[in-house]
């Protein structure tokens, strides 16, 4: 690879790191944060439910906007005007003082870190040569994820709030590298072509091959997050539920669990680049997420340890987050790539919205992890069905149009 390639990765890669720090943040300092905040008991995760829509709610929103733009003006001016916006949004998070300021500043942090990943992953694959992208894209991934990590060492080591101010600095210090990296070569072209449509949101949805296509890609990921948003979000109140031996920690769980993540996409990556495939790489992993859920929700009296352990291969499972987003890049046109690319993670994101307000809803009814075994089910059956849907891009070349 050249030079101005590794640039590029390295960019992608520390953005993204910066990225999921911000989001893996709340997560881990959820309980901390609102009991310095004045709640308590029930609300604790009611409270949180709504933060986390509020952050999710700007995540879906966010890469809408951002993809369209990306599509329109340039990967590259989403890619800094993203990290840009979330990083501010960080530095406020330190400050808060209500609920309400808190709400408002999640949905703003979700804003911005909705175009990130989309911009970058766009970025290296259409910059890399067509047999290396994988690899770069799981570098990208594999780096960031272990934001994560950071996010949860760092919590456990100064307060909920100067980790906010540490995540926002770093955002702001990545600004000076973007004079490093250049705008794609594919989307330059597309600037000259007068008679195609950029960025056009409708074309996702028309004609219906195209909306089952973009759906198809969702649909893949969307067990990462049920894994992410509920199993390790709530473990306090799932640990509970299962008469776990010890309280059990949000952020040691989410920490265990980003480990996992960090390694598996690296060697997802790696392996759908020897397996020239990617989605036999998707299909082991959903088999396995779906195989450490069950066993985590069908344990009783579970230990911490046994959990975090459970916490960390359910991680390493769920760790096809990079080749999901590349095979999301792969399925679409190069004038209409970054609107899927970064539209796609974050309506993955999203989609803990509807399963957390199903949560609320199901468990007077059901009770509480009979509702969130129903709702993994769900998750997981329209997963398999949509990647039985969808064509192998192993080897696809990127230099088309949607037309």
């Amino acid at each position: 690879m050249k030079k101005s390639d590794f640039s590029l990765i390295a960019v992608a890669a520390l953005g993204y790191f910066v990225d999921i720090f911000d989001l893996a943040l709340f997560g881990i300092v959820r309980v901390q944060s609102l009991r310095d905040l004045g709640l308590a008991g029930p609300e604790l995760l009611s409270e949180g439910v709504h933060l986390l829509n509020a952050q999710m709610t700007g995540l879906l929103l966010g890469g809408l906007f951002w993809g369209v733009l990306g599509d329109k003006l340039g990967r590259l001016k989403v890619l800094f005007g993203s990290i840009f916006l979330y990083s501010i949004a960080n530095l406020a998070n330190a400050f808060v003082q209500s609920p309400i300021q808190y709400a408002c500043l999640r949905f703003v942090a979700g804003l911005g870190l909705a175009g990130e990943l989309g911009a970058a992953i766009t970025l290296v694959a259409e910059t890399l040569p067509t047999q290396k992208r994988g690899y770069g894209t799981a570098i990208v991934a594999g780096f960031g994820l272990s934001g994560a990590v950071a996010a949860g060492s760092l919590a456990e080591l100064i307060s909920w709030r100067s980790t906010y101010l540490v995540g926002g600095c770093l955002g702001l210090l990545l600004l000076f590298l973007r004079f490093r990296v250049s705008e794609s070569q594919l989307f330059a072209q597309t600037k000259f072509a007068s008679n195609v449509k950029r960025g056009d949101l409708f074309q996702l949805f028309f004609p219906k091959t195209r909306l089952l296509r973009y759906l198809g890609c969702v649909l893949i990921a969307v067990p990462i997050w049920y894994c992410a948003g509920i199993l390790m979000t709530f473990s306090p109140e799932i640990g509970e539920a299962l008469n776990a031996t010890g309280p059990l920690s949000a952020g040691k769980a989410i920490l265990f669990s980003y480990v996992g993540v960090a390694l598996g996409d690296v060697s997802s990556g790696i392996l759908s680049q020897l397996l020239r495939s990617r989605k036999k790489v998707i299909l082991g992993a959903l088999v396995l997420e779906a195989l450490f859920a069950s066993i985590i929700l069908l344990s009783r009296q579970i230990s911490p340890s046994h959990f975090y352990g459970l916490s960390f291969l359910i991680g390493l499972a769920t760790g096809y987050w990079a080749v999901f987003v590349t095979v999301t890049s792969e399925h679409f046109g190069t004038n209409l790539r970054s609107t899927a690319t970064t539209s796609a993670p974050n309506l993955v994101r999203a989609s803990v919205v509807p399963m957390t307000l199903s949560l609320t809803h199901l468990k007077p009814y059901l009770g509480f992890l009979p509702s969130v075994a129903l709702i993994g089910a769900v998750v997981f059956a329209l997963a398999f069905f949509a990647l039985f849907l969808l064509e192998e891009t192993f080897s696809k070349d990127l230099n088309y149009l949607e037309l």
